[in-house]
């Protein structure tokens, strides 16, 4: 399973991103997977922003991004969607997306199969 991260760049504080995380490779079956979102500001620990199960029927968020941060998928394109708004200085980080195999919707790092590369987003004040 390969996942290629996109869409970060520089935003004001207020402003919004929309990042984007399509998956593929031939093991890669877009039902069997739930998809999340991390991020990893410098010097942090890698930490769960968003989650959704394998047909966007339940989805899970971080308390810092809760009503600020939809997290969204198109499995016919498979492709997942976080859609950021309302961005503040302390959201700047590498977001990374992932994707995990499992039942249960998972929130912690170690709950992910499979990683992207990630993608930088820096908000300015």
């Amino acid at each position: 399973v390969q996942l290629q991260a996109s869409g970060g760049g520089l935003v004001q504080a207020g402003g919004s991103l929309s990042l984007s995380c399509a998956a593929s490779g031939r093991t890669f079956r877009r039902y069997d997977y739930n998809m999340g979102w991390f991020r990893q500001a410098p010097g942090k620990e890698r930490e769960f922003v968003a989650a959704i199960n394998w047909n966007g029927g339940r989805t899970s968020y971080a308390d810092s991004v809760k009503g600020r941060f939809t997290i969204f998928r198109d499995n016919a394109k498979n492709t997942v969607y976080l859609r950021m708004n309302s961005l503040k200085p302390e959201d700047t980080a590498v977001y990374y997306c992932a994707a995990d195999s499992s039942l249960k919707l998972q929130v912690v790092v170690p709950g992910y199969d499979y990683w992207g590369q990630g993608t930088q987003v820096t908000v300015s004040s």
